[in-house]
């Protein structure tokens, strides 16, 4: 997939502090990543500690994150506030975007 089309927007010290405040959240959120290289969608996981860092961080397209109510919704989108990042409040998930290929997207 050729990223000269994608627009970059976030970078490897970004992805950490998400990771690590996810980290530290005390409920389990569960998350997965698409790849921009191969367009792979993984699995859902909860794990943030070492899981998450498996992957490049340069290759997420975008991370979603499940929130199952109202009140983990919001104490995960005031995490992500805190950090600064391009994404997207949905119904039953955020999502934080690493490329965009086109239009303008809002920082949480």
């Amino acid at each position: 997939m050729p990223f000269n089309e994608y627009n970059s927007l976030m970078n490897n010290t970004k992805w950490e502090e998400i990771r690590l405040a996810m980290y530290e959240y005390p409920a389990t959120a569960m998350w997965r990543v698409k790849n921009i290289d191969n367009g792979y969608l993984s699995h859902w996981d909860g794990e943030w500690f070492y899981h998450f860092r498996l992957g490049a961080y340069d290759t997420i397209e975008w991370l979603e994150i499940k929130v199952d109510n109202e009140e983990v919704k919001n104490e995960v989108v005031n995490i992500l506030r805190r950090i600064h990042v391009p994404g997207e409040v949905l119904k039953n998930s955020i999502k934080v975007y690493g490329y965009k290929k086109d239009g303008f997207i809002d920082y949480i």
